[in-house]
């Protein structure tokens, strides 16, 4: 009997090796495929911090891309963003390496900024997604492409003015689509009228369609609660979970913003989904399955840190973000409780992505700094920090490794430590 369950536990152990192995592969393949990384949390998971962080960093290279603040993405060496250029959207392929295009590919789009909002430009906002040598982009104006990731030939497009009296939230299109089991999912459509849709990647075709929002700002993310997998987002009026498989409406939950500014990118934290807005504070929520269908449950709720349009991460049981007291104030809290762990000093920047990789996480701020910081429950410890354009950084940055993707107002740029 020793003997058996010794073979089990070495059989056990050869599986999860196998299985960490694979996975460890594929975000090697991948890189930076989409919104917030691999797994579109903000963890990196390729990074190894130098014994010595550098006083600069050292410019690999810096080309002129074009406006707008889609982050760029990386698979197999090539990097790809969405941009602006004059009247068009482009969209382009670089070589990693060198910064060299290996191709290029543009169409019109004729879009006019809310007086609001000016100051942003007019785009685009929505990160790309690649899967299966496939790259699917959204455009300011919402405008749906798909194009093969080797030539940039065009495979399907949509666009969905025949739907919707506009085809874009008040502020511009600004939701980064995901792929999931072979279906696109995307929140297509304007104010009070949208539709939170699955299309087939190959053909571009409808799989399903749920019509009872507009959009939000917000990127939705892939959770999987109770056996169900469950596309989890902000729309305009609503936190939303709906099956990823057909779309139904598993369940919901009011939640406005001030002009209708549902941002931030929801995260995962044991079994609760943690939700923020401005002025709305951060809560935790918890679904479960109840023989009449979902429940919802408040765990906790923090009324004094509210996010605006950064979006937080978890780093080894602590929750990282941006609120919007004090200029902007970084923060730390126990996702557990919701309680406060430390404020950092105020005046940090109107937005910050916020990346983790390790016990390190990584601030880039709208400002162009790029803060690293040690994961600390304590307080906000800063090991170095770097100047990496000259021109406000909106567009998260793609970490791999010890390199760093910026894109600025206008270029994108490879940064390295060494």
């Amino acid at each position: 009997m020793r003997v058996f369950h010794r073979n089990v536990w070495r059989v056990g152990l050869l599986c999860t090796v196998i299985l960490l192995f694979h996975s460890a592969r594929s975000f090697s393949a991948e890189g930076w495929p989409q919104w917030r990384g691999p797994n579109r949390n903000g963890v990196v998971t390729e990074f190894s911090a130098p014994q010595n962080w550098p006083e600069t960093l050292d410019l690999k290279w810096k080309v002129s891309v074009g406006s707008g603040h889609a982050s760029p993405i990386v698979v197999e060496e090539r990097v790809y963003i969405h941009a602006r250029q004059d009247g068009e959207e482009v969209v382009s392929c670089l070589e990693l390496e060198t910064g060299e295009r290996l191709w290029r590919k543009s169409y019109p789009v004729s879009y006019t900024a809310n007086p609001a909002a000016t100051s942003h430009g007019k785009g685009p906002k929505s990160t790309p997604v690649w899967s299966d040598n496939k790259l699917f982009t959204l455009g300011i104006s919402g405008i749906l492409s798909c194009f093969d990731a080797r030539t940039g030939d065009v495979k399907w497009r949509k666009e969905f003015s025949d739907k919707f009296p506009r085809t874009s939230p008040l502020y511009g299109t600004a939701m980064s689509p995901l792929v999931e089991s072979g279906l696109l999912i995307a929140h297509v459509g304007g104010p009070d009228q949208g539709s939170l849709i699955a299309l087939d990647i190959e053909t571009g075709d409808l799989s399903w369609s749920w019509d009872g929002d507009g959009p939000g700002y917000t990127s939705p993310i892939i959770v999987q609660i109770e056996g169900t997998k469950q596309v989890v987002t902000q729309t305009q009026n609503y936190c939303v979970g709906l099956s990823a498989t057909t779309g139904e409406l598993l369940w919901s939950i009011p939640f406005t913003t001030p002009y209708d500014q549902n941002i931030v990118t929801p995260v995962v934290y044991e079994q609760n989904l943690i939700f923020s807005g401005t002025k709305k504070g951060t809560m935790a929520i918890r679904v479960t399955k109840q023989a009449d269908g979902w429940a919802t449950e408040q765990i906790w709720h923090n009324p004094k840190l509210s996010m605006y349009m950064s979006s937080p991460v978890i780093s080894d049981g602590l929750l990282f973000g941006l609120s919007r007291q004090r200029g902007g104030q970084f923060f730390c809290l126990d996702p557990r409780t919701g309680s406060t762990l430390w404020t950092s000093d105020g005046r940090q920047g109107d937005n910050a992505a916020i990346l983790t990789a390790g016990e390190m996480l990584f601030f880039l701020t709208t400002n162009a700094e790029l803060l690293v910081a040690r994961r600390n429950a304590k307080e906000l410890e800063l090991v170095a920090q770097y100047t990496v354009a000259e021109s406000p950084t909106w567009a998260h940055p793609a970490i791999l490794n010890q390199r760093f993707l910026i894109k600025d107002a206008s270029t994108l740029a490879l940064w390295s430590v060494k």
